[in-house]
């Protein structure tokens, strides 16, 4: 009955530790083999799946940078792309450095963030994700003459704060801006081009497939999850999601330290 399977990444395929387990893996690769699309519904952009790609290498399409992009990693290029708008986005720069956050900026292969925030990213609740960003991240001193000299490229832009009395502070100025906002990991927000979230990816690509929205099952555990899960044929919440994504589900399963993807593959697939 299902065509496509959206798997979002960090707390849904990856551990705790940012592993995808060897069943979680077997599990993925035995539905791709028997003709499911299984894609990738992440924040993340190109540059943040490299450690992961030969994993995903039976993959062919991703939701990535929040819905912000689809891509076709056969093919090794873009079928959509939603940019933010400079104008915003140095709004958005501005209200990061007043309140001493972590500006993120997402394009279409490329991380750019400041090399002291990245060596820094305990402070703003995203210690794990030091090593990766240390690695595959662009600096940049200044972020607003980045976007300057790449127009058109952002695709969203994240803002890392410090403590949660930071973060909606700039909720509140950024709400305003006509934005997609979601909160993802400790304290952060995300800011996408207005009404491109992963469920706007996932419309998009099942169009493309020529698949049916109700063909298409959801699995997710944040926030930034919530869209999508309102928007597939079958939504899952993993067992480590909150109480709040958990109430949308259609189907809750185990955790992301208990294989909760490969459960609810066997569950819902080889029903």
């Amino acid at each position: 009955m299902y065509k496509l399977l959206a798997l979002d990444m960090d707390g849904t395929v990856l551990n705790s530790e940012k592993k995808i387990t060897p069943r979680t893996k077997l599990a993925i690769d035995d539905l791709i083999s028997r003709g499911v699309y299984v894609v990738v519904s992440t924040g993340r952009n190109l540059a943040e799946l490299a450690d992961y790609r030969e994993d995903f290498k039976a993959m062919n399409y991703g939701i990535m940078i929040s819905g912000g992009m689809i891509y076709d990693f056969f093919n090794d290029k873009p079928i959509k792309v939603h940019a933010v708008d400079e104008e915003t986005i140095y709004k958005l720069i501005d209200l990061g450095l007043e309140e001493r956050a972590m500006i993120h900026l997402h394009t279409v292969k490329q991380s750019i963030a400041r090399e002291e925030d990245i060596q820094n990213m305990a402070a703003f609740g995203m210690g794990i994700y030091q090593d990766m960003f240390s690695r595959y991240c662009q600096r940049c001193d200044d972020c607003k003459e980045y976007v300057h000299a790449h127009p058109g490229e952002v695709i969203k832009v994240n803002l890392y704060h410090r403590n949660k009395k930071s973060r909606d502070r700039n909720f509140a100025r950024i709400e305003p801006l006509n934005l997609s906002i979601s909160y993802a990991e400790a304290f952060n927000l995300e800011m996408s081009p207005a009404n491109i979230t992963k469920a706007s990816g996932l419309v998009e690509l099942c169009a493309f497939l020529k698949i049916d929205l109700s063909e298409s099952v959801a699995i997710g555990d944040a926030d930034n999850d919530r869209e999508i899960l309102q928007t597939a044929g079958l939504d899952v919440a993993m067992g480590n999601a909150s109480d709040e994504i958990k109430k949308l589900a259609d189907f809750v399963t185990l955790d992301n330290d208990n294989d909760g993807v490969a459960f609810a593959i066997e569950k819902i697939f080889n029903a």
